[in-house]
């Protein structure tokens, strides 16, 4: 079957009123649980399961896709609005979407959240519509020496995420991949810095980190500027981006969009890799870096668009070879073989209508996002209007509800406490805490790339070149570590004032 009579019957299944109302009801169960923290996509899906029992397979994948892409575009809000991402694909947006909250702006963040969202999903889309065979080889040609090597050049864009100081950035990830080594050994089954204490076998979870060092750390900086007047933070301010506004977050959406998409077929790599690279790579491509961080509209566009983007990019390798790329997809490749499908290589041909409804189904459900979520901003956005003492009281609670909804674990909520109390003195030190987060969730997987590639190659590092696309990642990893070196060197060279204190 071609893609044109493969995209009519796909139309067929997601336009008829079943289609129509269980990608309707997907897609706003999914963007409420992504508003909320610690109600990710994964738990969306599994409470999903047992709805879909004795349904179509083609409606209940309609189903559950609609729930996995609503989640993406309603995680921004709580990032945007609360400094309080729920998921870990929402974490770059917190960067710039809440600076922009703070300025008065937090009707623009969203509405740029959005149209990426939009944006970034109709381009997956369309790449996964007529690319998915294709990109599903390239993604069963990566191996444990080319993750490694891709976690690797993740992890050099430490520097582009410092406020600053650059030793300060290091110093941060290196904490981070710290933290990552907390817990029970995957290759070898060692208990490894868990003191002895039971509840750190399993490591410490990324939601504990993340709430700690953003939600909690700006719940202890609201409490101590209490007597301050914030008084743009009661402003949503206007929904529309200006013509020069709209004409610089074009460009950005296009290419981060692609980005996301292709780091979204990798298994395992997901939206959350893909959003940090999209952050840091138009930072990079920036010619006023600077304003990263401080409300750049590009540093929510950015992101948005990426994550996105990877969730479709994420159905390349379920679909096509039935290996998950999320843990989302994970949870969604159990339900369709619980419900006697089985995604692989004869999907198209065996089940054309799971595998074309899901695709025409995205179409419409990008769709309905953004006629749900535009009009819905102001309303949204009204949790500013909020008095600061309940603000602070509700960001309290999300974040307790949030952690404890994950474990269950009393133990959770003092590490949440800990690492709140870490993220508010690094604020006041001048540390940045993405970096850390950032090595936190890289450190695991590369980790286990090196350990495995070692494996496979009896201890030789020369793993790591042989394979060419590994020996180009960490080419680029190389030159994108020395090049911002190499450029500080040439300005202190090239001020005056340095060569001044030097003589």
């Amino acid at each position: 079957m071609d893609v044109f009579h493969g995209l009519i019957q796909g139309f067929e299944i997601a336009l008829s009123f079943q289609g129509l109302m269980f990608v309707f009801i997907g897609v706003v169960v999914g963007t409420v649980i992504g508003m909320i923290p610690g109600l990710g996509p994964i738990t969306a899906i599994a409470v999903m399961i047992p709805i879909t029992y004795g349904m179509d397979p083609a409606i209940a994948l309609l189903l559950m896709a609609g729930v996995y892409y609503g989640a993406a575009y309603g995680g921004a809000a709580a990032s945007i609005l609360l400094n309080a991402p729920g998921t870990s694909e929402a974490v770059a947006t917190t960067f710039d979407g809440y600076p922009l909250a703070k300025q008065g702006h937090a009707g623009k963040a969203l509405a740029l959240s959005a149209i990426g969202s939009f944006v970034g999903g109709t381009i997956s889309i369309i790449l996964l519509t007529f690319l998915a065979p294709t990109l599903a080889k390239v993604a069963v040609s990566f191996g444990p020496p080319e993750y490694f090597a891709l976690m690797l050049l993740g992890l050099t864009a430490i520097a582009s995420l410092s406020e600053g100081s650059t030793i300060k950035a290091l110093i941060s990830g290196t904490i981070g991949l710290m933290i990552a080594t907390v817990g029970i050994d995957a290759q070898t089954g060692t208990a490894r810095f868990t003191f002895g204490n039971a509840h750190l076998l399993e490591g410490i979870d990324f939601l504990v980190i993340a709430l700690g060092l953003f939600a909690l750390a700006e719940v202890a900086s609201l409490i101590k500027n209490r007597k301050e007047k914030a008084t743009n933070m009661h402003s949503v301010g206007s929904l529309k981006l200006t013509k020069a506004e709209a004409k610089e977050v074009a460009p950005t959406m296009g290419r981060q969009s692609l980005l996301g998409f292709l780091v979204g077929v990798l298994p395992g790599a997901g939206g959350t890799i893909a959003s940090f690279m999209a952050y840091i790579s138009e930072k990079k491509l920036s010619k006023n870096p600077e304003k990263f961080g401080k409300g750049a509209i590009r540093g929510v566009a950015a992101p948005e668009s990426a994550n996105n983007a990877a969730s479709g990019g994420a159905f390349v390798p379920l679909l096509s070879l039935g290996i998950p790329g999320s843990g989302t997809t994970a949870v969604m490749l159990g339900a369709l073989i619980v419900l006697g499908i089985q995604p692989g290589p004869l999907l198209m041909n065996d089940h054309p209508d799971v595998f074309w409804g899901v695709i025409a189904s995205m179409y419409i459900g990008n769709i309905l996002l953004l006629i749900l979520n535009l009009p819905l901003i102001p309303y949204i956005s009204r949790i500013l209007l909020v008095p600061r003492q309940l603000l602070i009281s509700l960001i309290i609670v999300f974040c307790i509800i949030g952690v404890y909804a994950v474990s269950f674990s009393t133990f959770d909520l003092y590490l949440l406490l800990g690492f709140g109390v870490l993220g508010y003195v690094m604020r006041v030190i001048k540390f940045p805490a993405a970096p850390m987060l950032l090595a936190f969730i890289l450190g695991g997987m590369m980790e286990q790339a090196f350990r495995q590639s070692l494996t496979i190659s009896n201890g030789s590092l020369s793993i790591f070149v042989t394979s060419p696309i590994a020996a180009g990642m960490l080419l680029v990893a190389f030159l994108a570590f020395l090049v911002p070196i190499i450029k500080s060197r040439k300005s202190k060279k090239n001020d005056p004032a340095e060569n001044n204190k030097s003589a």
